[in-house]
């Protein structure tokens, strides 16, 4: 070992500093900002409602339509009922006439309940391959 007296170098900054270092993040700007979304979100919100408002008054109109439709229909459609009812009940009294025609007594047309209260016919309408009976020729 040799006897040198020189001291010994420490590494120092330069002078001046060192530069600084970028640590942060510096991402671009992706999209809008919260108010903006929100903002537009709202619009699109509003618009909906806007729209449903809109649906709701044009089936309260249609609803209304089909009610006074059919209060106004109502009375022909209860006299077509009847007519067909009445050229039915004749259909039935001439062919409990044909059928009856040879038992002594029988009074055709005459209700078989002893009352004197109305009671309607009930007169199902079964298609005609429907009913016993029947053949295709």
């Amino acid at each position: 070992m040799s006897n040198t007296s020189q001291t010994p170098s420490q590494d120092l900054p330069p002078k001046g500093g060192f530069s600084s270092i970028r640590y942060e993040r510096q991402l671009p700007k992706r999209g809008p900002s919260g108010i903006a979304m929100f903002a537009i979100l709202g619009g699109v919100m509003g618009y909906g409602w806007y729209r449903l408002y809109l649906g709701l008054d044009e089936r309260r109109e249609l609803d209304r339509e089909k009610i006074w439709s059919r209060i106004h229909l109502t009375p022909m459609l209860i006299a077509e009922a009847d007519r067909d009812e009445y050229r039915r009940k004749c259909a039935a009294v001439e062919r409990e006439r044909a059928i009856m025609k040879d038992v002594p007594g029988w009074e055709v047309g005459k209700s078989v309940y002893n009352g004197t209260r109305y009671v309607p016919d009930v007169i199902a309408n079964v298609p005609i391959h429907q009913q016993p009976g029947f053949k295709k020729d």
